[in-house]
């Protein structure tokens, strides 16, 4: 089934309805079980929520049109969302590794067993939602449902973490109590590492870096494609939302009345509109080839 942009807010708006559920099960069975990591795990799940409305929110801007205060449209919002929730990212890293270390220098009793399989079925849901952001985002071309993805796959990698202390901390009794935070605590690399990579990738967005030369490309070969086009010039093209916009200078034969110059570049611009690249509008310069 096809993807489109409202996929994605739905996508977004299915991670918070599923990260409120979760926040509450983490921090009830916490404080029931004696895991104050699952208890942090919680708390930070919460930040999660803020973060998917964000997402969310960016998303439904960016799908809007453009307008007289916003011609080239919006779709710099949905790299600001990604920008943010990066952040958020990074945060709930330094959130988690400060509470593990508070936990660790402050002696606790061991979890109690019930709290493993209530992390269990945390991983699986959280994984799965991951993998399915994950994979719209790279159908759709969203880094700020990628990064919202990452936020779900951290909330994974932190609870399997916790599982893996908690185990350490039954088996081993007692002096064993703050396994489960050591654990959450070596979590947080792979957390921030990611926030880290992910943030980079926001920004060089906001900042209109060149895209893949794949697609560059791909544009230039389906431009020469149109008959009358004697070479490609300049090629320019920037990210905005889940599309593109371009420009593109197209050589013509100088000899060719202006109406027909114009017509080629019509052709070209509506070759590219069709050719599924998700290209959201071009602008085509018209330019003589040079002389032999």
């Amino acid at each position: 089934m096809a993807r489109t942009p409202t996929t994605a807010t739905q996508t977004a708006a299915l991670g918070i309805v599923v990260n409120l559920v979760l926040a509450a099960v983490k921090i009830a069975t916490g404080l029931a079980g004696n895991s104050y990591a699952l208890i942090g795990d919680g708390i930070e799940s919460t930040t999660d929520v803020i973060t998917s409305l964000i997402v969310w929110g960016g998303l439904r801007i960016s799908a809007s049109p453009p307008d007289e205060n916003h011609p080239f449209g919006h779709g710099k919002a949905e790299s600001l969302a990604a920008v943010i929730a990066a952040f958020g990212l990074l945060a709930a890293a330094a959130v988690i590794a400060v509470q593990s270390i508070h936990e660790i220098l402050e002696p606790h009793k061991t979890p109690a067993w019930f709290t493993l399989p209530v992390l269990l079925g945390v991983i699986l849901t959280k994984e799965l939602l991951s993998r399915y952001a994950l994979r719209v985002s790279d159908e759709l071309g969203s880094t700020s449902l990628q990064v919202d993805a990452w936020h779900h796959r951290s909330d994974a990698l932190t609870s399997a973490a916790v599982v893996i202390g908690i185990t350490v901390a039954l088996i081993g009794g007692p002096g064993y109590e703050a396994a489960d935070d050591w654990a959450a605590l070596l979590a947080c690399g792979v957390i921030a590492f990611n926030g880290i990579f992910l943030l980079r990738t926001a920004l060089r967005e906001v900042m209109d870096a060149a895209v893949a030369a794949e697609l560059l490309d791909r544009i230039r070969e389906v431009a020469m494609q149109v008959p009358g086009v004697g070479a490609i010039e300049k090629c320019r093209v920037r990210k905005s939302g889940l599309g593109f916009l371009m420009d593109i200078h197209v050589q013509v034969d100088g000899n060719l009345t202006v109406t027909a110059g114009h017509e080629i570049g019509h052709r070209v611009k509506d070759r590219l509109l069709a050719a599924n690249l998700k290209i959201q509008d071009v602008v085509v310069h018209i330019e003589p080839l040079p002389a032999a």
